[in-house]
């Protein structure tokens, strides 16, 4: 070639430049466009052949040649390249915006841009003629590679034609063409994207196709160097052939002369000769063996050449091969240079596409809006259905009237004639009741006498009638003074079980005597009630609770709420009932009334020792209590907790025995001893195994499992601490583990041996009769199924009341609602929540966070709420220690919000005012025996929102079901225990809150009304406690 080219200029079209102004290929639009095709550059093409021909570029005069003249696109390619330039600057202009640090740097280097192409402008530049040796043909042989292209002198000659034919073109119309488009580009959007990254893929495929070209146009130079020096090497080695030839000739002509002149001359010439020709021999032998050894260095050199000439040929064949991938790369580039070309089509086509979104937007909009009123249109032609088959109904009704009223005409005819018959009759008989008369008005003097007689007897008896102004506390702590005279062995048990009658049957007798000596001492107290007890009483029942809890003093969960509640309804029937609880150091003392110890102790057996207890009693809630305080070395019920401690079983086995044993020493004989959950169903084998030979055989054994999760299994060995036999327990009919066969089950063991059991709910009944609910003992159940029974819990009306409870801000009943709505907004701004917004609803919970009570569908109501527009309050905390630590950061997370507050323990007063503040109370268990929360909340006209479940299912009733008669609709209920099932429930009560307030006023209010008393679960108790009395005097008799 003449001059070297650079690539940069090659990319732009701009052909003529020589080395002195080359750092214009340093200027930033190169930099930026350097993976661009070459607008005119072409591949060379190749004649391969055995004899290797040299390229030369057609020489050219030395004329002045400038950058702007008449540079026009030769062909359709610069046409392309001109787009892909346009297209490609936008990009690198869009770059530079994302790329704030590099604006500067790129600012300074268009400038320098600028300026070099200033310079170039006006720079006449001029080629050096082409040099002709094996160098220079080198030399241009590699340049023509630069890059990936091989310049052709043809077109090189048709460029520089070209570049004098683009004068018109100026440089600043490049310019504003560039910022023309920079500002199209910015208008296209997400098809445009897309199409800028295809052709992003594009050139990065292009820039992988020049990189192979590049290798190739490398090793096809070297081939062409190797060739080159083949053929030199080929050239030497004919030379030496030639010479040597020549030599062997020039030899064989001396040898002929020297035969002639020796054939010729006489002798003495020959011998004059002869010393001179010898010389000259020798001489030649000395070059002939030079001459042998340069013909055989030749050889050698040849068969090197032949090597050489075969290797010469595999680089041919090289070569053409190389030639063939370039041939197809090119088409490859072409290729892809025709799909750049495509961008400005789809431009065009993203431009249309977008009018016809437009316009489809349009026609959307049109056709949502007539589907909303073809919905309304809808929803009225539903309304109008609905009312037309009310009326077809009303219809069908006055047919059945119509044919009613016929057949009634027929039926009064018919009467008619009856009724003459009847006259007929009528007046036959009046002298029948003539004398019937008389008779009644002599029967009528006569219960006009006998109700004067009874009248003055019922005067006689009002004198000595039962006392029923005086509260039970009164009562209670009579009985609990005769209780001590027995155990202080100062009263006999026959007399104390008569004065005990008297007492629960409130007799004005004992009532004076007592209210005469309650300032005397106990030694003139005492005679004063033993002359009490010659006069005859009638039995009634006795029921001794043993349970682990009693509301107020001692309660963890809804145990002790039943315990308190049912004793307290049997106790207002007039049976006489007392409780049986540890003396914990953790109860609460301030609301045991009249606390004090007996100054006598009982023993009790365990592990092979008597142990001695001492016995406190008191009144709660207007009932006796005994308490029983062990004096055992590991201080069984000083642990600051009810239970979680790892020898619980050995703890309630104890206690079990030991509250056998009082009621034993105390003389008592109770026809009912109800034991509670697994903590004290060790009573039920202790009473039949042990004390029932003792003399203490007159009671039935009642045993209430609250929640069958909690069974009391231990290994077996542990059973004989408390007096048992293993031997005789450890089997699978009585309390031998169904799951384990070396432990024994403490729930399965009172159900065995108890006369009566019952459940909290009779959906929860038939739950724990299944496999999935009955955790193991299913079968046992089903064993002992006729003496099994759910019995819905009920709560304390008197406790749960709202009109007269105290502890919350302001006292409000079904009437008064006003009163819910003050609570409300005290709860709020004491949790410092949202107070502007009066219409939002407040989710309350209160629970235990076990998995047991659907914790994973509490957390989402949180979020729920918030996204319906409501406020949530959560009272409760959890035994288990990642759910605590879950809802520990749930509640910081939400600590400062507006419409959240987690309250992460259990506080009976905060819990008592969310009752109050609560529109809407969740209670979303897994599986639930009874529930009382829902039960109070709706006491506090909280709406329950609630999974059917237990006893869930049985005392909460959706507003929407139609099979459910519209006074026990109370609630919203969902089956499915996910999120969707809970949704499901909760969005219908916010939005019938929201929506319809007048209707959930009349919910609120009908729900307040509702009893949740324990008057109708004491009556099925006292109705199993009675049937079981009555078989068990029945079975004496035979």
């Amino acid at each position: 070639m003449a001059a070297k080219l650079y690539t940069c200029f090659l990319s732009h079209g701009l052909i003529g430049l020589n080395a002195k102004n080359s750092n214009l290929c340093n200027a930033d639009f190169s930099r930026h466009y350097h993976r661009l095709p070459p607008a005119s550059c072409k591949i060379r093409q190749r004649n391969i052949s055995s004899q290797p021909k040299r390229r030369q570029v057609k020489k050219t005069s030395p004329e002045k040649l400038r950058i702007d003249a008449n540079l026009e696109p030769n062909d359709e390619t610069d046409v392309e390249f001109g787009n892909a330039l346009i297209n490609d600057v936008s990009s690198s202009k869009q770059g530079k915006e994302s790329d704030t640090d590099n604006n500067e740097v790129n600012k300074d280097e268009n400038a320098n841009n600028l300026d070099n192409l200033t310079m170039l402008d006006k720079e006449i530049l001029m080629l050096p003629p082409p040099r002709h040796n094996n160098a220079t043909q080198l030399n241009n042989t590699m340049m023509a590679h630069i890059d990936g292209f091989s310049v052709d002198p043809k077109s090189l000659s048709l460029n520089l034609v070209g570049a004098e034919q683009l004068s018109s073109l100026q440089f600043d119309d490049l310019i504003n063409m560039i910022r023309s488009a920079e500002k199209n580009v910015l208008l296209l959007n997400q098809a445009r994207i897309r199409a800028l990254e295809n052709l992003e893929k594009i050139l990065q495929e292009k820039e992988m196709l020049q990189g192979e070209i590049n290798v190739l146009q490398l090793k096809l130079a070297e081939t062409d160097t190797k060739i080159q020096v083949a053929s030199q090497e080929k050239i030497q080695v004919e030379h030496l052939q030639k010479q040597l030839e020549k030599t062997r000739k020039e030899f064989s002509q001396n040898d002929a002369e020297v035969r002639e002149i020796s054939s010729n001359e006489d002798p003495q010439s020959l011998s004059s000769d002869f010393y001179s020709q010898s010389k000259e021999l020798s001489s030649l032998k000395a070059e002939n063996i030079s001459l042998k050894d340069d013909i055989n260095t030749l050889r050698a050199e040849l068969s090197n050449f032949n090597i050489t000439d075969g290797q010469v040929t595999s680089l041919q064949k090289e070569r053409s091969s190389l030639h063939s991938t370039v041939k197809d790369l090119e088409f490859k580039l072409a290729t892809s240079q025709e799909d750049v070309t495509k961008l400005s089509t789809l431009q065009y086509e993203y431009n249309i596409l977008c009018e016809e979104v437009q316009k489809l937007q349009a026609l959307l909009d049109n056709a949502t809006k007539k589907a909303e009123h073809a919905i309304i249109v809808l929803q009225q032609n539903q309304e109008l259905c609905k009312k037309v088959e009310r009326l077809e109904e009303s219809l069908a009704e006055a047919n059945d009237f119509k044919q009613s009223t016929e057949k009634m005409q027929q039926y009064n005819e018919l009467m008619q004639q009856k009724v003459k018959l009847l006259e007929e009759r009528l007046g036959r008989s009046d002298e029948e009741i003539n004398s019937y008369v008389l008779m009644y008005q002599e029967s009528m003097k006569e219960f006009q006498d006998t109700l004067s007689n009874l009248k003055k007897e019922n005067e006689e008896r009002a004198v000595e009638g039962p006392v029923d102004d005086l509260p039970w506390e009164f009562w209670s702590q009579m009985l609990l003074i005769i209780d001590g005279w027995l155990l202080e062995k100062k009263l006999s048990s026959n007399d104390a079980k008569m004065l005990r009658e008297m007492v629960w049957k409130r007799e004005r007798s004992i009532c004076d005597a007592y209210l005469e000596c309650k300032e005397k001492s106990e030694r003139e107290m005492l005679p004063k009630f033993l002359s009490l007890t010659s006069t005859p009483t009638r039995s009634a029942l006795h029921v001794i609770h043993i349970a682990a809890e009693m509301a107020p003093v001692a309660k963890v969960g809804g145990l002790g709420d039943v315990v308190t509640g049912l004793s307290k309804a049997l106790q207002k029937k007039g049976h006489l009932v007392e409780i049986v609880l540890p003396k914990y150091d953790c109860m609460q003392y301030d609301l045991i009334h009249n606390l004090r110890a007996l100054d006598v102790e009982v023993e009790s057996y365990f592990d092979g020792q008597l142990y001695k207890n001492k016995i406190w009693v008191g009144a709660v809630e207007g009932l006796p209590v005994y308490f029983i305080e062990p004096y055992h070395p590991d201080k069984l019920f000083w642990r600051g907790q009810y239970y979680g401690e790892n020898d619980d079983f050995k703890r309630f086995s104890f206690f079990s025995r030991a509250a056998l044993e009082l009621i034993l020493q105390a003389g008592k004989k109770p026809d009912i001893i109800h034991c509670h959950d697994w903590q004290t169903a060790f009573v039920a084998p202790l009473y039949w195994d042990l004390y029932a030979s003792k003399g203490l055989n007159s009671a039935r054994i009642s045993f209430t499992c609250h929640n069958f999760e909690y069974q009391g299994t231990a290994p077996a060995r542990e059973l004989a601490s408390c007096g048992l036999d293993v031997s005789q327990l450890n089997r699978p009919d009585r309390m031998q583990d169904n799951s384990a066969h070396d432990r024994i089950n403490a729930v399965k063991g009172a159900v065995v041996f108890s006369n009566i059991v019952t459940t909290v709910s009779p959906t929860y009944a038939q739950e724990v009769r299944t496999p999935e609910g009955g955790k193991g003992l299913h079968t046992t159940l089903n064993t002992h199924s006729k003496k099994f029974i759910g019995i819905l819990n009920g709560i304390d009306t008197d406790t749960w009341n709202p009109a007269t409870d105290s502890r919350i801000e302001v006292q409000y009943n079904s009437g008064d609602l006003q009163g819910k709505a003050a609570n409300k907004q005290a709860l709020r701004r004491h949790l410092g929540l949202l107070l502007s917004d009066s219409t939002r609803p407040l989710v309350g919970c209160i629970t235990r966070l076990v998995p047991q009570k659907g914790v994973h569908l509490i957390r989402h109501a949180i979020y729920r709420t918030i996204e319906l527009g409501g406020q949530f309050v959560l009272l409760g905390s959890s035994p288990v220690h990642h759910i605590q630590r879950e809802f520990e950061g749930i509640a910081n997370q939400f600590q400062h919000h507006d419409n959240v507050r987690l309250i992460l323990k259990y506080d009976e007063l905060l819990s008592r005012s969310i009752y109050a503040a609560s529109d809407i109370f969740i209670i979303p268990s897994i599986f639930e025996p009874c529930g009382l929360t829902q039960m109070i909340a709706m006491r506090y006209g909280a709406i329950p929102v609630v999974r059917k479940t237990g006893g869930l299912n049985d005392s909460v009733f959706d507003v929407d079901d139609e099979t459910i008669p519209h006074q026990f609709r109370n609630g919203f209920t969902f089956l499915s225990p996910d999120e969707q099932g809970f949704n499901g429930a909760l969005d219908r009560a916010i939005q019938y809150y929201k929506n319809d307030r007048e209707t959930w006023e009349q919910l609120v209010q009908k729900v307040m009304s509702m009893d949740f008393s324990w008057e109708s679960s004491a009556e099925q108790y006292e109705e199993l406690y009675a049937k079981s009395v009555t078989r068990a005097k029945a079975t004496k008799r035979v």
